[in-house]
Formats: C-alpha cells, structure tokens, sequence
C-alpha cells in the first residue's frame, strides 16, 4: 500500500511554492495540469508514496519550475491569475493531514514585502514546460542509486590482489643463486680431492724410500 509524504506550501499573490519532502527517491514522476492538478509519485527505502492534490485555481504549466534536492522537491508554480488564493487545495473538504504551511517562505497578503525574494542561490530548476510536465522523468542519474560507482566495489583494483606484483613469487631467482653455490662446492669438493691424493702419494714414496734405505 502506497504512503503520503508529507508535502509543504506557501504563496505569493502570482505562484504556489510547493515542497515534497521526501528523501533517497527512486523512480519519482510528477506531472503538473494546466486545470491545476499536482500529481506525485516515487519509491524511498522499503515504500511507495503517491500524491494527488486538486489545486485551489489554475496554473501556467509552461512557466512553472522544479528542482530535485537529494532530500526534496520543490516546485514553483505559476498562478494563471495573478490572485492570492485563500488555501491550497479546491472544494471543501478537509486539508488533508500531511499538507502543511511552509513557514520559512510564507507571506501574507497583507505583508508590504515578506520574503518574497526567496534565496533560491545553488538550485537548478527545469521547466515543467520543458519536459512535457514531466511526466515519467524519475530522478536523472539517481534512480536505484545506492551508491553510484561503487556497487560492488570491494576495493577497486585490489580484488583478489595478495600482494600485489609478488603473487607466487616464493623467493625469486633463488634457485639460479643456489645453483652457483652448488657449483662451486663441487669445484672446491674436487680441488681438495686432488690434494688429498697428492699428498698420499708423496707418503708412500717417503715409506718406501725410508724402508729401502733401513735394508
């Protein structure tokens, strides 16, 4: 079952000021009717919300702006006749209990001034006009957002990484080292062979020397 989310408003004598507060959207769509329908609709976390609301007069959906936050949409509709309204909504029902007054940017019509240069510096706003009221245009480049560019990442460049550079390296180039050891132990074993030899030699000819001069 779809929820409301909480919606928020204030005017001047020539636009509606209209805040949906609802943030991480996914798939969010709004359109807006000349007869002054406002329609809503977008998923946040586990749920879907949805919105209608029957504005009290007509709006010029050409002039009418948006701007999608990360938290809100804030939408400034302009009035087809330039005229305070006496509330947001037409017909006589009650004012449903998620549709507040917006403080920070209200006004009376009574008001010399008021805020009525609101501090919009930093928000990029489309033009419901621009884009066919629309209609089906989610929330570019968030939609099932998470976190873009690093679903999955692990830690890039590092998955399955070790050691990077000395994955089965062992001990390189060791072998090569103990093969030139092993050379030359046996040159050596073979040198001190040859002497051993020589010098067995040399005894027997002393002991036969000795044994020759004794007779």
């Amino acid at each position: 079952m779809s929820r409301h989310p909480e919606v928020k408003w204030a005017q001047r004598e020539d636009k509606v000021f209209i805040t949906v507060v609802l943030a991480d959207t996914k798939d969010a769509k709004v359109n807006l009717a000349p007869e002054g329908v406002f329609t809503f609709s977008a998923k946040a976390g586990q749920h879907e919300y949805d919105l209608k609301l029957e504005l009290f007069d007509k709006v010029n959906v050409e002039e009418s702006k948006i701007n999608i936050g990360e938290r809100s949409i804030f939408c400034i509709l302009e009035k087809a006749e330039a005229k305070w309204w006496s509330k947001l909504l037409s017909g006589d029902a009650k004012t449903p209990h998620y549709v507040k007054v917006d403080w920070d940017k209200w006004a009376d019509e009574d008001d010399d001034a008021g805020p009525a240069d609101l501090d919009m510096g930093g928000m990029d706003f489309s033009k419901f006009g621009d884009m066919g009221g629309m209609g089906g245009m989610g929330m570019p480049g968030m939609g099932g957002m998470g976190m873009p560019g690093m679903g999955g990442m692990g830690m890039p460049g590092m998955g399955g990484m070790g050691m990077p550079g000395m994955g089965g390296m062992g001990m390189p180039n060791m072998d090569e080292f103990m093969g030139g050891d092993d050379e030359d132990t046996d040159e050596e074993g073979q040198e001190t062979g040859a002497t051993s030899k020589a010098a067995e030699a040399v005894s027997e000819e002393k002991t036969e020397g000795a044994a020759a001069a004794s007779t």
